[in-house]
């Protein structure tokens, strides 16, 4: 069993940076892939970006490609999602994922989940 809990959710102008943590407990957590999904109100849940368990491989949506970057520390159990220039566009609760294969881009492949920590964006 794998817990997540996800920080470092707030308020950040747009143009400036914000770097999320994702903490794991429990399990071989430094052995699974990590994924990072958003919802905005009123959508669906989206893909981010994705991390193998040795950061080697790196997976990220057309949307936040060449702005965010997803790195791991499995040494203190954390998957990181530095976000740089946000958008307003970017607003949304942000959700990391732990999973023992591939590193999807499909929410349900992935079978623990944080409880989210919302960004908001202001333009």
């Amino acid at each position: 069993q794998v817990q997540l809990v996800e920080s470092g959710g707030g308020l950040v102008q747009a143009g400036g940076s914000l770097r999320l943590s994702c903490a794991g407990s429990g399990g071989a957590f430094g052995r699974y892939a990590v994924g990072w999904f958003r919802q905005a109100p009123g959508k669906e849940r989206e893909f981010v970006g994705s991390i193998n368990w040795t950061g080697l491989n790196r997976y990220y949506a057309d949307s936040v490609k060449g702005r965010f970057t997803i790195t791991r520390d499995n040494a203190k159990r954390t998957v990181y999602l530095q976000m740089n220039t946000p958008k307003p566009e970017d607003t949304a609760v942000y959700y990391c994922a732990a999973d023992a294969g591939f590193p999807s881009r499909v929410a349900i492949d992935y079978e623990y989940w944080g409880q989210g920590t919302q960004v908001t964006v202001s333009s």
